[in-house]
């Protein structure tokens, strides 16, 4: 009789365990294109001068932010940080995404900041810089389209 009750403790540990992994191939939002992958952290040197790009890269994630909506964050390298989101909101991401390689299609895009060094054209009189919060390891902001499990 006991052993029947630790048998059973264990399949349920074990099958408990299995739906916490992620299996390698899953996929979240559409199935990315994986013609030409660029790693994360050589994304900002890739995009050189470009504002912005269409692209698909491989790389760590960091951390699921929101898991509604699909909200994570990407190493982008360089103690630089990769902010994602998914462009439709009815993609959930489960939280142990974090610290798993993914790859990602979407659109990748610089941080502007439109009041460096210029001041505000209604508010020239008193020569007001405006202060801005920008967070510099933040620096590249990505909207994807899908994202699978590596």
């Amino acid at each position: 009789m006991k052993t029947l009750g630790i048998m059973i403790c264990l399949a349920a540990a074990t099958l408990a365990q299995a739906q916490h992994k992620l299996p390698h191939g899953m996929v979240y939002g559409a199935k990315p294109n994986t013609t030409q992958i660029i790693a994360a952290n050589k994304l900002e040197d890739w995009m050189a001068r470009r504002p912005r790009v269409s692209t698909t890269i491989k790389g760590r994630v960091l951390k699921v932010t929101d898991v509604r909506g699909g909200w994570f964050e990407m190493d982008g390298g360089r103690g630089r940080v990769i902010a994602a989101h998914f462009n439709r909101s009815g993609v959930n991401l489960p939280k142990n995404l974090a610290g798993k390689t993914a790859v990602v299609e979407g659109i990748a895009q610089r941080q502007m900041v439109a009041a460096d060094k210029q001041h505000f054209a209604g508010d020239r009189a008193n020569g007001h810089q405006p202060e801005v919060n920008t967070d510099p390891r933040k620096h590249i902001t990505f909207e994807a389209k899908g994202l699978e499990v590596y």
